[in-house]
């Protein structure tokens, strides 16, 4: 009864303008928070029947082909070539996502190029496929929260860097910590997880699960069968990743206890992982080497995974080591947490390989494309202690923006090359930028520096945290309004606006978070400006001449 009225939708919404995506979101929402409620208490038939009823109810299919037409990769098609760019092909498209004579197609491979210079194969499903792992995912992922180890961050809602990078710093800043850092990495992690073993312990539909393993991939216009691995591009495939990791710190914890008295402790033996890297923290060399590492890779073997011997390395907290682009590294006993090198070395390649292509572009141009670059890498530092970094880097840069703006005049004096590009705002001179008018006022147009945002703390997220258990619920909505102040450094005002919109976009309807990136805008209604907070996405669904975007 309960799974006819989950599907009774489909009948009464046969437009996909008519959808109401809130509904929606709030019906696929009580059944997670039943599928986590049920696993805790360990009953895993009622799991089962929970993600039986999800993944064949509308509202499930719905938002899982929203996922998939509304993401950057809705244009990039699998080997049938298909999209999904009507409303139309979008409502048949829910209605084909059937469990009974599906099967998936193979995947298309192709290589994209890594940092090391070494090649990565990426497997592209079709949109029909995605829209199924994305459906899937929807009833496995509650589980994987439930499972999951709690110091892992990696692929995981509400969780992120920061989150690994402030846990590495509560186990590392102490002086009576852990002095020595087992630096981890899984050779090829998605390519080569034993799927025997996932098909035993993976908690979904076998008969899914298995076809997507099985389905081979297409390079070269040939086709190539697959007897191990999860491919790297589909949905669902870091969620499954994570699922096979998990237990690693049990593993660890169980192994390492030492007993004093009636309680057990762990002789500081810690692991914060971060999807396919981690680290290991031990009281000496001989401990990790001799001890902690085989018993990872005894864990990882049963997996068909290998630790990566070229990454793989243990190293004194006072020699350093780079985690997730932090170097972390105790100078006099003082842990100091800043950007490692190569991730200001690829900074300042970015900039320069920028500036030799816009040589010959307008300054209001460079500036409209390195102004996004340059502040994402500052906010994504900016809780770590990197004031020193920012304002070297920031001179670094100045120098690039220099010989681009000298070599455009190459017959003029560097004076008048200073006059031009470079004015003072404020207090601050040396700013690179220009005047412009904007709705009949001239504002001075600049490109942002990396000193300009200013450091902030985060807090990190409680180790057992479930974002489907209702028990958390008032901490996560408490902790999405400080994030979001905090990513916008908005006041009271803004807050308040947000509150009252319902914490969504006045304009679709949508959530209003971190990852949805929204602007204030206003609308003139009787001669008088009302303000709204709205998706950046949103000004195509709006009039141009009704809203103004501040």
């Amino acid at each position: 009864m309960n799974e006819t009225k989950s599907c009774a939708p489909a009948d009464l919404w046969t437009a996909w303008e008519q959808i109401q995506w809130n509904k929606c979101e709030h019906e696929v929402r009580k059944l997670q928070a039943r599928i986590v409620k049920a696993q805790k208490e360990g009953r895993h038939n009622k799991v089962k029947a929970l993600q039986w009823m999800l993944t064949h109810s509308f509202y499930g299919k719905a938002l899982a082909v929203k996922r998939v037409t509304s993401n950057a990769g809705k244009n990039t098609t699998g080997v049938d070539h298909v999209k999904w760019d009507t409303p139309r092909k979008k409502m048949d498209a829910i209605a084909d996502l059937k469990r009974r004579g599906y099967r998936p197609q193979p995947l298309r491979r192709v290589n994209i190029e890594k940092s090391n210079g070494k090649l990565r194969p990426l497997g592209i499903p079709t949109l029909k496929d995605r829209a199924m792992q994305a459906l899937y995912h929807l009833a496995l992922d509650p589980v994987a929260e439930a499972t999951a180890d709690t110091h892992s961050y990696g692929f995981r809602k509400e969780r992120s860097t920061r989150d690994a990078k402030e846990m590495c710093f509560t186990v590392l800043s102490r002086k009576i910590a852990p002095q020595w850092v087992l630096e981890g990495d899984i050779k090829g992690c998605f390519d080569h997880i034993s799927h025997e073993w996932m098909l035993k312990h993976i908690p979904m539909d076998k008969m899914i699960l298995r076809k997507w393993l099985k389905s081979g991939y297409v390079f070269h216009n040939k086709l190539y069968p697959t007897y191990e691995g999860t491919p790297q591009g589909g949905i669902i495939s870091p969620t499954l990743a994570n699922m096979v990791l998990s237990g690693m710190q049990t593993m660890l914890s169980e192994r390492f206890k030492v007993r004093m008295g009636k309680n057990y402790y762990n002789p500081k033996i810690n692991i914060v992982k971060y999807a396919d890297d981690f680290i290991v923290t031990g009281k000496n060399k001989e401990i990790l080497e001799k001890e902690v590492k085989p018993a990872i890779k005894e864990f990882l073997a049963e997996r068909g995974l290998t630790l990566s011997d070229e990454k793989t390395k243990i190293t004194h907290i006072s020699e350093g080591f780079d985690f997730l682009g932090y170097n972390f590294k105790k100078y006099n006993g003082k842990l100091i947490v800043k950007p490692a090198d190569k991730a200001v070395k690829n900074l300042l390649e970015k900039v320069k390989t920028i500036t030799r292509k816009y040589c010959s572009a307008s300054q209001i141009t460079l500036i409209r494309t390195l102004n996004p670059i340059t502040q994402g890498w500052s906010n994504y530092y900016k809780t770590c202690s990197n004031g020193k970094v920012k304002v070297r880097t920031d001179y670094l840069i100045y120098n690039i923006i220099r010989r681009w703006a000298d070599r455009r005049h190459n017959k003029k004096s560097k004076t008048w090359v200073s006059k031009r590009y470079y004015h003072t705002m404020g207090k601050e001179h040396w700013r690179f930028g220009t005047w412009i008018k904007k709705e009949g006022q001239k504002q001075f147009f600049y490109l942002k520096r990396l000193t300009d945002v200013p450091k902030t703390d985060h807090i990190l997220i409680k180790s057992d945290a479930n974002p489907y258990d209702m028990e958390y619920q008032a901490y996560f909505d408490k902790r999405h309004t400080r994030n979001i102040l905090d990513h916008f450094n908005g006041g009271r005002y803004i807050r308040n606006m947000w509150e009252k919109q319902m914490r969504r976009c006045r304009a679709c309807g949508e959530p209003i978070t971190t990852n949805t990136p929204w602007l204030m805008t206003y609308r003139v209604v009787n001669n008088k400006r009302i303000k709204y907070l709205v998706h950046e996405d949103c000004c195509k669904f709006t009039n141009v001449n009704e809203w103004r975007f501040l």
